[in-house]
């Protein structure tokens, strides 16, 4: 058995020396299926809701090829890897639509700290309550899947000292989100936010993982996790994606498998304690990545968020063989053991190629590599 899973995918345009260019305005226009950020630079789509990774993987290319094939009419345009604005400009903000107010708003308040790119997977779980269950655990373990997606470590045209400084600098909003006890208490506590003004409507909660639904918060069938950095790489982000599927099976088939009954940390308020571990560990992973020392919510132990996550891994094995997506776990493998692609690009970096050598080298490769996964993958999907 399969969980439907959906994803929003944001991507920079540009040229192919790594240039971001705005282009979000003609996309929108003359592209089904875009929309458009509140900056130009950047474009997103989404993916319907599949169970089968084999045609996700379609879904999350396809649109990607019409898209490049688009910007190819247009000029010398492509589609530009990375989370931040990597050769800049950070320093100003391109509206893709001067009329809409709401974007007046993120403008003022959060200037280009959003402008980044990223991944966000939905994953569908039919019961509130265990949704709500499956959250806690997530938000919780979240940083791992940061780590192994991290893809931002320049901006413009500067190492920052992060992995991924998309994470680092964009505004979790409300600042202190609890892990809700069950659906009724996210619902009242949606409603207190939107009355006191910290959300300006239901979408604005920004924060690692949320309960997510057509009306939410008070009907709600999805979790969502955005906390992930753009993975252009579709069998990495499958794997990501595994993760994250195999463990919210553990939680459908486990009512105990909550950080709120597992947690062995005896430090006043537990929720306050968790609460306090995860902020540490979403910054120690932004800064570090796998190698990010982190905290466990079960014990309080220190260990790193690679061997973390080489802990996990083989009980996910179990779960996700039985439910048949096993073998989408495996490249995660791969990413412990070559880095994710921040730590590629610092290394190229620290042997001396440019910042800008290295993401126009990153376009190339990225292009060839969904060239490749189309023609091998996905005609043969198409023709079964």
């Amino acid at each position: 058995m399969l969980l439907s899973k959906g994803f929003e995918v944001e991507v920079y345009t540009g040229k192919p020396n790594g240039e971001i260019v705005g282009l979000s305005k003609e996309i929108v226009r003359d592209l089904n299926g875009f929309v458009r950020e509140p900056d130009n630079r950047n474009v997103e789509y989404t993916t319907a809701p599949l169970c089968n990774y084999d045609r996700i993987l379609c879904a999350l290319l396809r649109p990607r090829k019409d898209l490049r094939q688009y910007l190819k009419s247009m000029g010398n345009y492509t589609i530009v890897p990375g989370s931040t604005l990597s050769l800049g400009n950070s320093k100003c903000f391109f509206r893709s639509d001067p009329q809409n107010h709401y974007h007046d708003y993120i403008e003022q308040t959060y200037h280009t700290k959003i402008v980044t790119a990223s991944i966000h997977i939905n994953i569908g779980i039919s019961n509130m309550e265990k949704l709500i269950q499956a959250y806690r655990l997530i938000r919780l373990e979240a940083p791992l899947l940061l780590a192994l997606s991290a893809s931002s470590p320049f901006l413009d045209n500067q190492p920052s000292g992060y992995h991924s400084t998309r994470w680092q600098v964009f505004p979790q909003t409300p600042q202190d989100v609890p892990l809700f006890a069950n659906h009724k208490n996210f619902v009242e506590w949606t409603e207190k936010q939107l009355v006191l003004g910290t959300m300006q409507n239901v979408r604005h909660l920004w924060c690692s993982v949320r309960p997510n639904g057509d009306n939410r918060p008070y009907s709600l069938n999805r979790l969502e996790l955005r906390i992930c950095d753009l993975v252009l790489n579709p069998i990495h982000l499958l794997a990501i994606t595994a993760i994250l599927e195999a463990r919210v099976w553990q939680v459908l088939e486990d009512d105990t498998l909550d950080p709120l009954q597992r947690s062995n940390i005896n430090h006043g308020d537990l929720e306050t304690e968790l609460l306090k571990i995860t902020k540490h560990n979403e910054q120690a992973v932004s800064k570090d990545s796998l190698e990010a020392e982190l905290y466990h919510w079960q014990d309080g132990r220190k260990i790193k968020a690679k061997d973390w996550l080489e802990e996990l891994l083989p009980e996910l094995f179990p779960v996700a063989k039985r439910n048949g997506f096993s073998c989408f776990l495996s490249p995660s493998y791969k990413i412990l053991e070559q880095g994710n692609q921040a730590q590629q690009w610092l290394e190229l970096y620290n042997k001396g190629m440019s910042i800008q050598e290295i993401i126009s080298q990153s376009i190339k490769s990225t292009y060839q590599e969904e060239v490749d996964l189309e023609e091998k993958l996905c005609e043969q999907i198409l023709v079964a």
